[in-house]
């Protein structure tokens, strides 16, 4: 994967809630990749069912993490925004996202980060609202503009049909516009509230990756 430096590109990363292979949550995300501008950089996290059970005892100074979580930590560093679409399973957060975030908690990578929560289901009132809960508690900026509820229908399986529908795809480029401004204040407030080897931008440029399919 070849990689260059932009000080002009907004990187996000994308996670899903779901671990089906074409989740609406994940079609969605998928679609906002092919609607992204060029000056906006997404990646889908693929590693959510690849991570071991949260253990305090495993996440304490000086400790080596287990390198699928070292791998998430890794990218939520590289990222100046989170892109959030999480399904509702018996009114919570499905475990499988909750258990990242779990891991990201004591994360100092997490503190100021811009993030998206995108609903895909009006039915998901209670998971919404429980992830958007302990996304505040984890100190991070939640961005309203770029959290719309878009409530998908069944002929809205997949991410190009999501990206042809005009309404949602304008929908969506809203928020990833309110994301990218977001990410342009974390990326200068980084600089000077991070430490370096934290911070996503700490020569006054990103390094930029390709997009995931």
């Amino acid at each position: 994967m070849e990689s260059f430096v932009n000080d002009s590109v907004t990187n996000i990363l994308a996670i899903s809630g779901s671990l089906r292979a074409h989740s609406s949550n994940t079609e969605v995300l998928r679609a906002c990749i092919l609607i992204a501008p060029a000056d906006i950089n997404i990646k889908v996290y693929d590693g959510l069912g690849t991570l071991p059970h949260f253990n305090p005892d495993l996440d304490v100074e000086g400790a080596i993490l287990p390198a699928p979580v070292e791998a998430l930590r890794s990218e939520v560093r590289w990222a100046d925004a989170l892109l959030i679409s999480s399904p509702e399973y018996a009114h919570g957060v499905p475990g499988s996202l909750k258990n990242a975030l779990d891991w990201l908690v004591s994360a100092p990578e997490m503190v100021f980060k811009p993030i998206g929560v995108l609903n895909t289901s009006s039915r998901s009132a209670h998971a919404n609202a429980s992830l958007v809960e302990t996304l505040r508690t984890m100190s991070t900026e939640l961005v309203s503009a770029a959290s719309p509820l878009l409530s998908l229908t069944r002929s809205m399986a997949s991410a190009d049909s999501i990206a042809a529908n005009p309404e949602l795809a304008g929908r969506l480029q809203t928020a990833l516009a309110a994301l990218a401004e977001a990410g342009a204040r974390y990326r200068e407030r980084a600089v000077e509230m991070l430490p370096a080897n934290l911070n996503p931008n700490p020569s006054g440029s990103s390094t930029v990756k390709s997009r995931s399919p």
